[in-house]
């Protein structure tokens, strides 16, 4: 362990910014650590609002996906808290973060979790690619500005595609079921912009 902890260190330390990057490297990776991940809600809004019944059962799955994803990371973080590189003195921080365990990556999962469950369903590979390619550059910039280590991604991707394929069969006899009762809250609620033909039916 303690060498794949140093290797986890040297990784993080090649990837990490220093006192002298420049600010405007600085600023663009700020912006991708913490707003990127809106991304997401944009993405998932548009499949659910003007989508057809398989994309809103996607959306869905994507959501439930991410869902028990983080709260599996909750689990993982009890059981083994890692901390964060700020925390054991490593490297730079440029952000500011609550002193609190960085294994894994909540932001890394999120994107995994939505990008991977469109990607392995073909339907929205193209988006789902997309959301891999936005958390990727999400994940290096929490590394590079110092509160992550590159370890805190690979395991926010290992617990997904744990999550995924335990998902599988649950979603293959209760998915369409669950799509079906969200539609029907949905349609309720949001009945007059329906009816203005503002969002789809």
């Amino acid at each position: 362990m303690n060498t794949f902890e140093a290797l986890n260190a040297a990784i993080f330390l090649r990837i990490n910014a220093d006192l002298n990057t420049p600010q405007w490297k600085i600023g663009a990776a700020t912006f991708l650590a913490d707003y990127l991940i809106y991304l997401i809600a944009l993405v998932l809004i548009g499949m659910w609002c003007w989508g057809k019944e398989m994309q809103r059962n996607l959306a869905l799955k994507a959501c439930l996906v991410a869902l028990v994803a983080l709260g599996m990371n909750q689990i993982i973080i009890l059981l083994w808290p890692h901390p964060r590189p700020f925390m054991v003195g490593l490297g730079h921080s440029f952000i500011a973060h609550l002193p609190d365990p960085s294994f894994p990556s909540d932001h890394a999962t999120v994107f995994s979790a939505i990008g991977l469950t469109l990607v392995f369903s073909s339907v929205r590979s193209l988006i789902g690619w997309s959301v891999l390619a936005a958390g990727a550059a999400v994940a290096w910039a929490r590394v590079f500005l110092g509160v992550h280590f590159p370890l805190d991604m690979a395991g926010a991707v290992a617990v997904v595609c744990l999550v995924w394929v335990g998902m599988q069969p649950i979603w293959a006899r209760a998915g369409n079921a669950i799509t079906w009762q969200m539609a029907h809250i949905y349609r309720l609620v949001l009945a007059q912009p329906i009816s203005h033909g503002w969002i789809r039916r």
